[in-house]
């Protein structure tokens, strides 16, 4: 913003304060087309992500002979997930996050989450060893249910062969599989906000 010289300490002081409201309008402009490239990023990943289970599905119902319908149940699974998955990232982001945080058996939310996937165990012939989990815990049962499955389902999904195993160390809820593992560079950026 150019303005002219100011005639006096008072002009002076009005064109300090424009100035400042430019920059701060020029800081919210750039938050904002960061948060829209994060989400175009996300909803970008989240399309090809949900393209692998459809195409298997497709290719499976191509097949000359009947489908498998495991295999098109478990496929069919996947995009309900991703379509969950895409639900909560919408809510996560808007102004108003429907949290109720309250007590909370974790081994009840564990459980029904583990029954969610159970289908999922049983094709791949993973043995999940489900320990003691029975602490309370103060949440919100929704979001640590979501964060579980993510967990479950990132597990199912990278574990070849070998076990998942799930159980409670201290005060901390562990889910522990010999899948692939994240690469150490990647450990940082876990926590950040649209990160596969």
């Amino acid at each position: 913003l150019e303005l002219p010289a100011p005639a006096d300490a008072l002009e002076a002081d009005y064109q300090a304060l424009l100035q400042l409201l430019e920059a701060r309008e020029a800081e919210r402009q750039t938050q904002q087309d960061r948060r829209y490239q994060d989400m175009c990023d996300y909803y970008t990943t989240w399309a090809h992500q949900i393209k692998t289970p459809i195409a298997a599905m497709r290719l499976l119902l191509q097949q000359g002979a009947e489908p498998d319908r495991a295999a098109v149940s478990a496929e069919l699974f996947r995009i309900e997930q991703y379509v969950e998955m895409v639900l909560s990232y919408q809510r996560l982001g808007s102004d108003t996050v429907d949290l109720v945080l309250r007590r909370v058996e974790l081994g009840r939310v564990v459980r029904g989450c583990v029954r969610k996937f159970a289908g999922l165990f049983i094709m791949k012939k993973l043995p999940l060893e489900l320990g003691e989990v029975g602490l309370e815990v103060l949440t919100d049962e929704k979001w640590l249910a979501f964060v579980i499955e993510q967990l479950l389902s990132n597990a199912l999904k990278y574990t070849r062969e070998g076990s998942i195993n799930i159980r409670v160390e201290g005060r901390s809820l562990v889910i522990e599989d010999t899948g692939t593992g994240i690469a150490p560079e990647d450990l940082p950026r876990l926590g950040e906000r649209g990160f596969t």
